[in-house]
């Protein structure tokens, strides 16, 4: 039994999809959601990272457009209203964004401090993102594409590449899915 439990999360992929409940909720608008950048193989950044150089970064690959794509596709066609979208300033959110809305707007709060050279940014990012989503206010849905750390500090919660976290303005986790 122990060899089949060890086959069946090594083998099998641990995906979740949208349920019903998830889309009458976006539905409803007045959500958050928070997406993990697309897949983009590799860890951190290269050393010569330089945010304005795509070149420099870790990018999205083909199976990470693709995905990018399902996203704004599930948007579309559940007729799911967003108010704005939300990039951060790494080109692998902004891809994510692009491929999957077209129309998005880069902040600087929603960047990463993963690796220490980053990491100084982290308190201001953080108080800047949440004083932006107490001030928000609209009756569609609030996109942002960012990073592992960021979703992790603010939500408490990690997240696989793709994957989108829906929370209420007060942060309530209302639930998750991966398109994958």
């Amino acid at each position: 039994m122990r060899k089949l439990l060890i086959f069946f999360f090594i083998f099998i992929p641990n995906y979740s999809y949208p349920n019903e409940n998830i889309v009458k909720f976006l539905k409803e608008g007045k959500k958050i959601v928070f997406i993990r950048h697309a897949l983009a193989p590799g860890n951190g950044d290269p050393n010569n990272f330089d945010l304005k150089n795509c070149s420099t970064q870790r990018n999205l690959n083909e199976d990470g457009r693709a995905q990018s794509k399902k996203i704004g596709d599930f948007f579309k066609n559940n007729n799911i209203k967003i108010d704005k979208v939300l990039s951060s300033e790494w080109c692998r959110c902004k891809d994510t964004a692009k491929i999957a809305f077209g129309k998005f707007e880069t902040f600087k709060a929603l960047n990463s401090f993963y690796e220490e050279r980053f990491s100084k940014n982290r308190s201001k990012q953080i108080k800047d993102l949440n004083n932006y989503i107490s001030k928000w206010k609209s009756d569609s849905n609030l996109i942002i594409v960012t990073h592992y750390v960021v979703i992790l500090d603010i939500l408490e919660r990690g997240t696989s590449s793709g994957e989108m976290i829906i929370s209420d303005k007060n942060l309530n986790i209302i639930g998750n899915f991966e398109i994958n």
